[in-house]
């Protein structure tokens, strides 16, 4: 005898089965999608480390000449204030001018170094940013990542992600690897050049010298 399956029962497995292979899919969809937090990526890398070191040893003289100007524009508003009632309307002005001088050109100069400051950063991620881009494109066809979200970008909002697909520490090492390894090669090559430059030199001296060696002092006159 054939039991009928009740229609109920029968949609309630086709559910579980439909979710049962969605809960597959996802899987396997996750285990090809990644995340990285590029600009820690970028910052948290040797280079990204040294250029953030850099940048602030450039700009230090900048930051202490701005300090010092808001530390007189501050002794100025301080004696503006404590002397406002014995200060002539003459002295009162002259300073209000000078403090409104020294004001306005504190404004420039920290709009100006701002300005030069952030544009000195952006090279510096620029430049990190676009190796990096070529070891996530590495790293991702080399472990089988279809798509890699950056959630450091507030046009990628992601929810939620798993911290396992988080590629964000091995970019960081696989880029220091790289980087480490294409210093040293360069530094193999220089020494090369170095090398071969120091032979040849060694070489013409030599050749300088039998030139010399084989060319009598006194040659002899010439007969009429």
């Amino acid at each position: 005898m054939r039991i009928k399956m009740p229609a109920i029962l029968a949609a309630v497995l086709v559910v579980f089965s439909a979710s049962g292979f969605a809960q597959e899919k996802a899987r396997d969809t996750a285990q090809h999608v990644a995340i990285i937090d590029i600009q820690a990526a970028i910052a948290r890398s040797k280079d990204g480390q040294a250029a953030i070191r850099d940048l602030q040893d450039k700009f230090a003289p900048k930051r202490v000449e701005l300090e010092d100007q808001q530390r007189e524009i501050s002794d100025l508003q301080n004696q503006l204030r404590n002397q406002e009632k014995t200060l002539s309307d003459e002295a009162r002005t002259r300073l209000l001018r000078t403090l409104d001088d020294k004001t306005r050109r504190l404004n420039r100069d920290n709009e100006d170094a701002t300005a030069e400051f952030q544009q000195a950063q952006q090279d510096v991620i620029n430049g990190i940013g676009r190796k990096i881009l070529g070891v996530i494109s590495e790293h991702a066809q080399e472990n089988g990542f279809s798509l890699v979200l950056d959630i450091s970008s507030p046009q990628n909002p992601v929810l939620y992600a798993n911290a396992t697909i988080d590629i964000t520490q091995a970019i960081i090492e696989q880029y220091d690897a790289a980087a480490a390894a294409a210093e040293a090669a360069a530094a193999e090559a220089a020494a090369a050049v170095a090398d071969k430059e120091a032979v040849d030199k060694e070489a013409a001296a030599s050749d300088a010298a039998e030139t010399s060696a084989e060319t009598p002092e006194n040659p002899p006159a010439a007969t009429p």
